[in-house]
């Protein structure tokens, strides 16, 4: 069964395109060129072995040129026509590994995130290490944009979420790539620092706000329950009367100080 054709990019696109995609397209190609030749050489074509004796009358055809002559005679001329080329030398397009040097075809680097890095050097632990994408905009102050439009485009690998199945993969990016993107952004390692340090700033302040304004409201709660209104009526207690002037007379209260004037008949 023959393979769907590869849609091959022009020379012009394909020269734009990072080593490792190259590399593919190559590999591709010379595996379509390995297949068609193995699928030419394994025709079958008749050689008159294990012919059973009794055979059909031959069909006769016009050849064409005023005279009529066996089909068997046409195809006979046609097989002994065939000749089987040798296939071709294949020369793949190596991969040359950065950290070791050493040609290779193919990596999980090489096939997941564009890196030029053999299986062998791989290190998962520092520098090829995986991180996801919240932590990449949280410690590297990568924006969406940075990320999925700035060329070239960051790729990622999918993986379940291990805290909850349910939840949507996780895309994660390689981080080597976050923070070679991170310094293109911000141009260099202490810019970076600098832009954290005050987004860290202002975090705190946020912070402190949402503090002060909890414990004003608990001062405020604590004070209207301890403060209670009088609401008792008060009751004079009036001293002695005090002659004004002809049958007018006063009273002041000894408590608040309020004066009764009066008369007397």
């Amino acid at each position: 069964m023959d393979s769907d054709p590869v849609t091959e990019p022009q020379p012009d696109e394909e020269k734009k395109l990072p080593a490792a995609v190259r590399a593919r397209i190559e590999r591709n190609r010379q595996r379509a060129l390995m297949l068609r030749q193995a699928r030419l050489a394994s025709r079958p074509y008749p050689t008159g072995e294990g012919i059973s004796a009794v055979k059909a009358p031959p069909k006769i055809v016009d050849s064409g040129g005023g005279f009529f002559i066996e089909e068997e005679e046409i195809k006979e001329k046609t097989v002994e026509n065939i000749v089987n080329q040798p296939g071709p030398v294949l020369e793949f397009d190596y991969l040359i590994c950065e950290e070791c040097g050493k040609d290779f075809m193919d990596s999980y680097l090489s096939n997941s995130f564009d890196l030029a890095v053999c299986d062998g050097c791989r290190d998962t632990e520092e520098k090829h290490k995986l991180i996801t994408r919240t932590e990449a905009k949280k410690e590297y102050l990568l924006k969406d944009c940075d990320i999925d439009q700035r060329e070239p485009v960051l790729k990622y690998i999918l993986k379940k979420n291990p805290h909850n199945s349910h939840w949507g993969d996780m895309k994660l990016y390689l981080k080597l790539q976050i923070v070679k993107r991170s310094l293109e952004v911000w141009g260099t390692e202490e810019a970076l620092e600098e832009a954290k340090e005050v987004r860290q700033d202002n975090r705190d302040k946020m912070k402190q706000k949402k503090f002060d304004k909890k414990v004003k409201e608990l001062r405020r709660a604590v004070r209207s329950s301890l403060w209670k209104k009088d609401t008792s009526g008060h009751q004079h207690e009036y001293g002695p009367e005090e002659l004004v002037e002809e049958d007018m007379y006063k009273k002041k209260c000894t408590t608040c100080g309020h004066e009764l004037n009066y008369e007397k008949m």
